[in-house]
């Protein structure tokens, strides 16, 4: 914990409720939340952010961080303090150029600038910081930055901004993002969006440049620091393409390139069916040291492990679905996630059905059928799994039976014509599940509080899986597992392991 002068932030304040006192406005400190019902402290209030300058050095041994980030921000309302999400040390903050003093306990960092802040006023705030990220544990002793063999990953979800960069850290406040960092020579660094290039520095540093110019939330934003093969190439649509391989892949390596390396098709496949790419590069990273795969925005990133019987690229199909469902459309509270990993999981049910692996059916009547009416997974509500079941097997599972249900309810022609005008709709933006119902509703024109209720809202095994009698197979005619269900089943095993 790392606390200012109480009397600083004290004569700061009282500067602030002096500049507004006899006006018509009533300033108050910044929400230190931005009221997600199940985590409470993420983001803040009181501010909008519209870009992120992350300027770091990095040491490998040692894993020291250090540098500055500006953020470009706009206050919302007549504020005296405001927060940013941070667990680093601290070692100076300005706000429109001026000394600000703060105080920093349990990831929040409470910024006072001198004077206060108007509604509608621009901010530039500069935080400069020096820490070990792999040390700085939150409440429940958890680092969510991982120091590697080779260098360090900064990737997680729900949080990972505070162990890098400061910032409002809910997906409801997204930006743009410009991330540099400088590492020893020989060591490279990987990021989201377009590679800006390389500079060699005097020092036997080199830095590594990158920039997302399409909004972007604090989470999916990565970086991923070691000894990688950097694959460069052009799309199909001209866009870039930037793959990342560890060195440390082993025996899995050839697979993992021979899943990431088709990216741009698994995108085009999706734009089919789904609607336009939203953003303006693309590319994947393959480490050793993650345990997962989280959709980091344009460039999803990856556990070798994914690719230990072979290519895989239903892990890459689910991981770019999320490009629509999840980084575009993002979540407005994180009781949405069904708007996530439910499309997420059915994209892989498409893939499925496009390289002839099993129909969708094939796959929803296997899902269905694995597990027992007895079993726990169908305790678990999709539509509201609570903080502790953010990530459980049923989000994922059962939230893709839900997105076949509405398909065979509404049919083919409706069902994709409701997830592109969806992804169109609300491009760039959040959204709750209510939103999508009366979407899908309006689309379709028929109601559909039944089919979501039993499928995301209500506990217990639903009477029958969704499409099995409309097609006429008997519940007990699905014996063998569809081929694209094994490697279905690993994708989950992994995406829902080691997440925070």
């Amino acid at each position: 914990m790392s606390i200012r002068s109480k009397a600083t932030a004290a004569v700061a304040t009282a500067a602030a409720v002096t500049l507004f006192a006899g006006t018509a406005f009533a300033a108050a400190p910044g929400a230190p939340g931005v009221g997600d019902p199940y985590f409470p402290s993420y983001g803040n209030g009181g501010y909008d952010v519209s870009h992120y300058d992350i300027r770091l050095n990095y040491q490998p041994a040692g894993d020291k961080l250090s540098g500055t980030t500006t953020i470009l921000a706009k206050a919302t309302e007549d504020i005296t303090q405001f927060n940013l999400d941070f667990r680093l040390k601290v070692k100076s903050i300005r706000v429109n150029n001026a000394v600000a003093s703060y105080s920093q306990a349990d990831g929040e960092l409470v910024v006072t600038p001198r004077g206060g802040l108007r509604k509608g006023q621009d901010l530039t705030v500069v935080v400069t910081y020096d820490d070990v990220p792999s040390a700085v544990k939150d409440q429940n002793g958890f680092a969510a930055w991982e120091k590697t063999a080779d260098g360090a990953i900064g990737i997680g979800e729900p949080e990972i901004a505070a162990w890098w960069f400061p910032s409002n850290d809910h997906p409801t406040d997204k930006a743009t993002f410009d991330v540099s960092v400088a590492v020893p020579d020989g060591v490279e660094v990987l990021s989201n969006g377009r590679f800006l290039g390389q500079t060699r520095q005097i020092n036997g540093w080199s830095r590594w440049n990158w920039r997302s110019t399409k909004p972007q939330a604090t989470y999916l934003t990565f970086v991923a620091i070691g000894q990688f093969e950097i694959r460069q190439s052009t799309a199909p649509n001209g866009q870039p393409v930037v793959n990342a391989y560890s060195e440390r892949l082993g025996e899995n390596g050839d697979a993992a390139k021979a899943s990431i390396e088709r990216t741009p098709e698994v995108i085009e496949f999706l734009e089919q069916n789904v609607g336009p790419y939203a953003f303006e590069a693309q590319g994947g990273v393959v480490t050793p040291d993650l345990g997962y795969a989280l959709e980091n925005q344009t460039r999803p990133t990856y556990d070798t492990a994914f690719f230990r019987r072979g290519a895989n690229t239903y892990v890459v199909a689910h991981e770019l679905g999320h490009q629509w469902f999840g980084d575009s459309v993002s979540v407005h509270h994180w009781r949405d996630i069904w708007l996530n990993e439910g499309f997420a999981s059915y994209m892989e049910f498409l893939w499925s059905e496009h390289v002839g692996e099993g129909t969708a059916q094939e796959n929803a009547d296997f899902t269905y059928d694995s597990y027992p009416a007895d079993s726990p997974f169908w305790q678990v509500l999709p539509g509201d799994p609570g903080a502790d079941k953010v990530f459980d097997g049923a989000v994922y599972d059962r939230g893709a039976l839900t997105v076949h249900a509405l398909r065979v309810a509404v049919g083919d022609a409706k069902f994709f014509e409701i997830l592109k005008t969806w992804t169109a709709k609300k491009r760039y933006s959040d959204a709750t599940i209510e939103e999508f119902i009366a979407h899908a509703e309006e689309i379709s024109g028929q109601p559909l509080d039944e089919l979501f209720n039993t499928w995301l809202f209500t506990k217990g095994k639903p009477a029958e899986a969704p499409g099995r009698a409309s097609v006429g197979v008997a519940a007990k005619s699905v014996t063998a597992e569809p081929k694209a269900h094994q490697k279905i089943k690993l994708t989950h095993e992994l995406l829902d392991a080691n997440k925070h």
